[in-house]
């Protein structure tokens, strides 16, 4: 699950905690090119305003002016709202090609049930554990919803019968060992594409030229690092120090993780004397294999700045297309 979606669902539980009734409004499906994926979603509040997107576009404006005139008041059961239907709607409100969008509308009333319902899932996704979301279309909305702590990936949305079950996975996280120009750059583009972005660097004064306000910065051994706070199937580990003996020490428990994407910086040539140098610390060919060196996409970067561009490209890569 992408920022965007934690930051939605933590404003839904933030507005009940003050006994606030919300609505949240969840993309169930997309037909031609639709800008956003089915699981993003946007929440809205009279008094505190809305969080999130659905499209980027017209389709927001058109819903919020909705929920503001209480358009949807007499809909207090889960219902489907879709959007792009016909050629007027699609121009009306910028669906190119085509595109449809159904929504899944929630008026979420601030009861003790949904109290602890929404807490209960924002204190699975800070602690980084999946979360399934069972929405029952035909029950009235006090007994409309459950959810489930979920320990593998199962597909982000499913649609059964009456039933709308929405996967809520914690937001990918990127830990970079080495507080470097490259680093810099990739906490940048790393950050605007919604990763939770870590750097760690031991040395003395690493972060001395750091400007990055928004990443966590950490000075502890990155091994120590990685083994208590770095091993799930959300986080991407990178080594940019240019230092073996703070990069190697990261790679040599990074590779024993369950990462979903290992990568160190360095040429054919650096590849090929580190994966001898972690051969002889024990590791096995498999856990070898898993290295992602050189790092990054081959566009022929040079700079720090396209390093960092290909290393990023290849992250989302990893993510978005299958194995």
């Amino acid at each position: 699950m992408d920022s965007a979606t934690h930051a939605v669902l933590g404003f839904v539980n933030e507005c009940l905690q003050q006994s606030s009734d919300c609505w949240l409004i969840t993309v169930t499906k997309t037909w031609g090119s639709s800008p956003r994926l089915p699981g993003a979603c946007l929440a809205w509040n009279k008094e505190y305003g809305h969080r999130g997107s659905l499209s980027g576009g017209c389709i927001e404006d058109d819903l919020l002016n909705k929920l503001a005139s209480d358009f949807f008041s007499d809909k207090k059961q889960p219902f489907i709202e879709s959007y792009g239907v016909t050629a007027d709607q699609a121009e009306k409100f910028g669906l190119p090609c085509g595109g449809r969008l159904d929504l899944l509308m929630e008026y979420i009333p601030a009861n003790p049930q949904q109290k602890k319902h929404f807490q209960q899932i924002v204190d699975a996704l800070d602690e980084r554990l999946g979360f399934a979301r069972t929405v029952n279309m035909s029950a009235v909305f006090n007994d409309a919803r459950t959810a489930e702590i979920k320990t593998s990936k199962p597909q982000p949305l499913k649609i059964r019968d009456s039933h709308i079950t929405v996967y809520l996975g914690p937001r990918y996280r990127l830990v970079m060992i080495g507080a470097n120009q490259v680093a810099h750059y990739l906490a940048e583009f790393c950050s605007a594409l919604d990763f939770d972005v870590w750097v760690c660097d031991p040395r003395e004064d690493a972060f001395s030229n750091w400007s990055i306000p928004f990443s966590q910065n950490f000075t502890q051994m990155p091994d120590d690092l990685i083994r208590e706070r770095a091993n799930d199937e959300f986080t991407a580990i990178v080594t940019l120090s240019h230092d073996p003996r703070v990069d190697d020490m990261a790679l040599m428990e990074a590779l024993t993780t369950q990462a979903f994407y290992v990568g160190a910086m360095g040429s054919s040539k650096t590849t090929k004397a580190r994966k001898e140098r972690l051969r002889q610390l024990d590791l096995t060919t498999d856990q070898l294999e898993k290295l992602i060196a050189p790092i990054g996409l081959a566009i022929g970067s040079k700079t720090p700045a396209e390093i960092a561009m290909s290393i990023a490209a290849d992250l989302v890569r990893h993510i978005r297309v299958p194995a």
